[in-house]
């Protein structure tokens, strides 16, 4: 009730009209009264409750002469001090956000049984939780539900993604321990669904790089200039799960063991940043022993994985190009399963132009945007195989896709594209139309 009384009193002041002999010394008096008051308030936390103590103290005579203080000037006064007020509630030390999409998958054909394999899905639900102990201690979180729902008789999943914390040193030294993002190719660290076209991620970041990929570790990150980096130490990978489609399923999500560990290198560099013209390169280089399993039941076996990756983006006077190559190889696979590869290779480019004309954002769409698209994928789960054992050509893939991607806002994204997918092997996937939903906050 004060507060209201205090708005009200402060916008009669600013409203009244101007009386005559403005500059007599009763108005000069008033003036020194309230610019006292302003700087008295920002000494002292610029409580509002104070504020309308002092402003109720003036003399009752002077209320009705020309205001000195505008309504500006006292709107500033109040948003500053909800801003401090909020700034000593506990609940400022936490942030939250989130990311979703919703996928409709329609394949050109039925599968070998007969079934079309159309379906809508849920297909992830994350939310991010974060707390700032300091300014310099800061914890970051993102838990993830997958396809909706989650129990022993479905293929949902329920997990955690992330759970770290951040120590931050310096501007080119920091220290990062917990569950992170491992830092093998841009799209995985950067993969909500509004920073990437196409309903579903590049076939690369699902059979090369395969994307949500995490792992629990320490490591020290930083930029030097416009080079930053990332290096960690971390849980290695399961090898009796690498399959003849590749690394997929050999990253340990529960209880990762130790016995094997990886080491990961990341470098990102932005020579060039300006309003019509950005680029940027990045590499990664990732070693893991591959006798590791859960909870440090270790499949007892010899074997390693080296990952050498590159990857750009470039956007340029409305048009977005990026594209990112990996070479793997696994030594040991005679220790493997039947049909793991010695070498995996796989690429991809994209080009993408904004075309939503700048007549058409107004009203709703002032912050709207439109972006056409083509991606090719190439990648061979099999590219190199021991000596004398025969590759599978359905492995060696080529796909394209094409599509639009409609911002209504920068957070918001809807979808839709259309997938062509060959293999070397006599019979093709099919075909695929894909609509969808996403956004971020």
């Amino acid at each position: 009730m004060k507060q209201i009384v205090v708005l009200f009193w402060a916008l009669a002041l600013s409203a009244s009209p101007a009386v005559a002999g403005a500059y007599d010394e009763r108005l000069e008096a008033l003036e020194a009264t309230v610019q006292r008051l302003v700087s008295e308030l920002a000494d002292k936390d610029r409580n509002i409750e104070k504020l309308q103590e002092k402003v109720g103290a003036l003399p009752a005579e002077t209320r009705g002469e020309e205001a000195v203080v505008s309504r500006q000037d006292v709107r500033q006064v109040v948003e500053e001090v909800a801003l401090e007020r909020a700034a000593t509630s506990p609940w400022s030390k936490f942030s939250f956000g989130g990311y979703g999409e919703i996928h409709a998958n329609f394949a050109e054909g039925d599968d070998a049984d007969g079934d079309s394999n159309d379906q809508i899905d849920i297909h992830r639900f994350v939310t991010y939780i974060g707390y700032d102990f300091a300014d310099w201690l800061k914890f970051t979180s993102e838990i993830e539900i997958e396809h909706a729902m989650v129990s022993s008789g479905d293929s949902g999943e329920l997990e955690i993604e992330q759970a770290y914390l951040d120590f931050l040193l310096t501007d080119s030294a920091n220290i990062r321990v917990g569950r992170t993002l491992v830092p093998v190719g841009y799209l995985n660290q950067h993969h909500e669904p509004t920073t990437f076209n196409g309903v579903e991620r590049p076939n690369f970041y699902k059979y090369i790089v395969p994307t949500t990929w995490w792992a629990d570790g320490a490591g020290l990150f930083g930029s030097l200039g416009d080079l930053s980096y990332q290096v960690s130490v971390l849980g290695g990978l399961d090898g009796s799960e690498i399959s003849s489609s590749g690394i997929r399923d050999s990253r340990l999500k529960e209880r990762p063991s130790l016995n094997d560990p990886a080491y990961a290198l990341r470098l990102d560099y932005t020579p060039l940043a300006s309003r019509d013209l950005e680029l940027r390169l990045g590499t990664s280089l990732y070693y893991s022993g591959l006798n590791n399993g859960n909870k440090g039941d270790d499949p007892d076996l010899k074997g390693e994985l080296t990952i050498y990756e590159a990857d750009f983006s470039l956007n340029v006077e409305g048009f977005d190009f990026n594209g990112a190559v990996a070479w793997e190889e696994i030594d040991g696979v005679e220790n493997l399963n039947a049909g793991v590869a010695e070498e995996i290779f796989g690429y991809y480019l994209e080009a993408g132009y904004h075309f939503f004309p700048a007549s058409w954002r107004t009203g709703k769409l002032a912050k709207a945007d439109a972006v056409f698209f083509a991606r090719y994928d190439e990648y061979n789960t099999q590219d190199k195989m021991p000596t004398g054992i025969p590759g599978d050509p359905s492995k060696d893939r080529h796909d394209w896709t094409m599509g639009l991607s409609f911002y209504p806002v920068a957070n918001v994204v809807v979808k839709a594209d259309y997938q062509i997918l060959k293999s070397e092997a006599d019979t093709d996937p099919d075909n695929t139309i894909n609509l969808g939903i996403g956004w971020q906050f």
